[in-house]
């Protein structure tokens, strides 16, 4: 793959990763309008490194004080952690969910579902899924409030983005939004959900790859600039979205996935 289209799908990917907006959808969309060609493994595992290296690197002060008073240490400084020292223990129930889709939907997601109607369709829903979540959630909850029912409806959730089009933290987010916690901590809490899920995924690909005796093309420098690029956009976006959902609804992005989806289906519809 030219790098000047390693560059420009790894900052699709670090940008529309952590924003619900649906990474795999902009990604396919994008070599789609410019006729690229499909991603591949290598590709994939590159994306995933970026992504869960930033999403480590931004949370990685969260994960010591998590991982630590799960084993009844003293850790970190964060209040809202510090009320919920089972918040370990919850993240691993509400990652199983996800994991037992991903073995059982790989397969259509990879080939069948990925296609501009099944996108454009999951994100109008999702879409409109996100404007309901906003009308009805009360927004009064935080991290120290999540209990088991939380993380296993999230968790359920979190199982829908194997769909192309969904955006794991578009349903994720909307599902705390549901469950009374505020836009900040339901993206939070999405956030640190999806470290497992992009660490699994990561950990499969390498091993696929092994499997194929292609592992040496991970220090190619098409992959190096692929996880530096994706990694520092993915750690930018997430600073910056939790500080717009301090003030801010998800509104735009909703209009956004909306207007995205009747353009993906109509181009789709255009082109035959």
């Amino acid at each position: 793959m030219p790098i000047l289209h390693v560059i420009i799908l790894a900052i699709v990917q670090g940008l529309t990763e952590f924003l619900p907006i649906s990474s795999t959808a902009h990604l396919h969309l994008t070599s789609w309008l410019l006729g690229w060609s499909e991603e591949s493994l290598t590709y994939d595992i590159m994306l995933h490194l970026g992504t869960l290296i930033a999403v480590l690197l931004y949370f990685f002060r969260d994960w010591l004080q998590i991982l630590g008073q799960a084993f009844g240490m003293q850790i970190g400084s964060d209040r809202e952690l510090q009320q919920n020292r089972a918040l370990l223990w919850l993240l691993a129930i509400g990652s199983i969910p996800v994991g037992i889709a991903g073995l059982l939907f790989e397969k259509k997601a990879d080939a069948e579902w990925r296609t501009p109607w099944v996108m454009g369709t999951m994100l109008i829903v999702i879409g409109i899924v996100m404007w309901l979540a906003e009308r009805a959630g009360r927004k009064q909850r935080d991290l120290s409030a999540i209990n088991l029912a939380d993380a296993s409806v999230i968790g359920l959730s979190q199982a829908l983005a194997v769909v192309p089009g969904c955006s794991r933290s578009g349903i994720t987010i909307s599902t705390g939004l549901f469950r009374n916690l505020t836009r900040e901590s339901a993206a939070r809490f999405s956030f640190l959900l999806s470290t497992p899920a992009l660490a699994a995924a990561a950990a499969k690909a390498v091993y696929d790859l092994h499997k194929g005796h292609h592992l040496h093309e991970l220090a190619s420098a098409e992959v190096v600039v692929g996880v530096v690029v994706s990694g520092i956009v993915g750690c930018a976006v997430i600073a910056w979205f939790l500080h717009y959902l301090r003030r801010f609804s998800l509104m735009p992005f909703v209009y956004y996935r909306i207007a995205l989806g009747v353009l993906v289906i109509a181009l789709a519809a255009f082109r035959g």
